[in-house]
């Protein structure tokens, strides 16, 4: 694999996707459940996409259910969820596997590119650290997707220049897309 743009990724119906088609473009490529305590997160999200989509933005929401089985839906209940909740207009892929065996080809890349790095010192990033050690006392040690709505940021020429986990403040990281944009 050579770069973002070599990748492929199917939609809820589906379809494959080339990430080349996003060429130019800043992505934010996100892992997202509907039953979890970052769930709001698609708030931020779908106000980013309305204020930044003209611009050159795009966001490639991927739902997955390995944590804690809080994507538990079909994708079609998943888009239902998204759409009504949140309004979401954003591209929803098919649910797929972040983490181990049969995590897809753009998870395996983006956690080449960008490991864990840390939840922060903030109150959400205390108390994940602190859960996440009694399931894994090495958590730490790998580049796996720790939790629901870690996001990958790409950059215009296809470059994965940041990983954020769940806990970091969305306010943050819209500034650091319109920043690139």
């Amino acid at each position: 694999m050579n770069s973002f743009y070599d990748l492929t990724v199917e939609d809820s119906n589906g379809n494959e996707i080339r990430m080349s088609e996003f060429k130019g473009k800043v992505i934010l490529v996100v892992n997202t459940a509907t039953g979890c305590g970052f769930t709001p997160h698609y708030k931020d999200l779908e106000q980013m996409y309305e204020n930044f989509h003209e611009k050159g933005f795009e966001i490639i929401d991927v739902p997955c259910n390995q944590f804690d089985d809080q994507a538990p839906g079909t994708d079609a209940e998943i888009h239902e969820f998204c759409t009504m909740k949140y309004n979401t207009q954003f591209p929803q892929m098919k649910k797929a596997d972040v983490n181990g065996p049969n995590a897809i080809p753009l998870f395996k890349y983006l956690k080449e590119k960008k490991g864990f790095e840390g939840f922060g010192k903030n109150p959400r990033g205390v108390v994940m650290s602190a859960f996440l050690k009694t399931l894994d006392k090495n958590y730490k040690d790998n580049p796996d997707i720790k939790w629901n709505f870690t996001i990958f940021l790409i950059d215009r020429s296809g470059e994965v220049v940041a990983r954020y986990e769940p806990t970091e403040k969305m306010e943050n990281i819209a500034k650091v897309v319109e920043d690139l944009l």
